[in-house]
């Protein structure tokens, strides 16, 4: 049995999909009872645990062959990531009772970064995971393509990409949830000691540039490139309700100054296989379902 948090997100539930398409057994871990029947649908067996629960945790993970963990994220932390803490203790405890043959668990490329930034909640986790003494293994992609979402209206209206990833023809390591899932389903079915890192990301890295391309080819129409001001940003954060946009703003230094990477530029990560160009087609796609209905 394997054990799936955050199955109901576009991770976890590629994750599923791929393990149920090869007949394993899953256990859905939900926070919400009535998004149960869709997963029983489908042939899941059904926990419901909240995930600063350690107890509910516990019972959920209890017997599982594997357990996947998909930390919350959050996007607006205050100091010293108190949320995050209070999940990683659930967590870990809840682990250290259950005792899994096996733990995977979604990270981040940046989660061994020198400065404290927005994934430094990742790093906090990936270190207490390690005290287990189970076998753990740490999943870090890069920038997730879907990120792309946000950009669709402005896009498709105005034909501008406002990019606070810069320069605009600089590339960085993204990759696909869908290429995420499956890898974690991959892991999962197989066996280690110890705590090992996986790095993953697309098959080629992605700029501005190439994400304002693939929206014009999908819209029809150009798509140019406008990179944010460093100086703006804060306000932006702060209007759009972030009372600490700090973590964040580092976060995007980070991928801008080139101190969150993969160790070798990505060269011995595993790569994914779906393309940037068909991530952005399906948004557009989606965009244009919703604005029908």
């Amino acid at each position: 049995m394997y054990a799936i948090t955050g199955i109901t997100g576009k991770v976890g539930g590629a994750l599923a999909r791929s393990l149920l398409a090869d007949h394993l057994p899953v256990r859905a871990v939900l926070r919400d009872e009535a998004k149960a029947a869709e997963w029983r649908a489908r042939g899941c067996e059904v926990a419901i645990a909240e995930m600063n629960d350690a107890a509910s945790l516990a019972a959920a993970f209890k017997d599982a062959e594997g357990v996947f963990i998909l930390p919350p994220s959050e996007f607006d932390p205050e100091p010293g990531f108190p949320e995050a803490r209070r999940i990683i203790e659930a967590v870990t405890t809840a682990l250290g009772e259950a005792r899994p043959a096996k733990v995977v668990c979604l990270s981040t490329i940046g989660a061994d970064a020198a400065h404290e930034n927005l994934l430094t909640a990742r790093t906090l986790m990936e270190q207490a995971l390690g005290g287990l003494g189970l076998p753990v293994t740490v999943l870090r992609p890069g920038w997730f393509m879907e990120n792309a979402v946000w950009d669709v209206p402005a896009a498709r209206d105005e034909g501008v990409l406002r990019s606070f990833l810069q320069p605009a023809d600089r590339t960085f390591p993204m990759v696909a949830t869908e290429d995420v899932g499956r890898t974690a389903a991959a892991l999962l079915r197989e066996d280690w000691s110890g705590t090992r890192v996986v790095e993953l990301e697309g098959p080629r890295r992605v700029s501005p540039n190439d994400l304002a391309h693939a929206f014009g080819e999908a819209l029809g129409h150009p798509v140019r490139v406008e990179t944010v001001p460093r100086e703006t940003w804060e306000g932006i954060f702060r209007a759009q309700g972030a009372r600490n946009p700090q973590p964040r703003m580092r976060m995007i230094d980070g991928f801008n100054e080139g101190w969150i990477d993969f160790a070798d530029l990505g060269h011995a990560a595993r790569k994914g296989s779906v393309t940037i160009e068909s991530v952005i087609a399906e948004l557009v796609t989606a965009s244009r379902g919703k604005a029908a209905a």
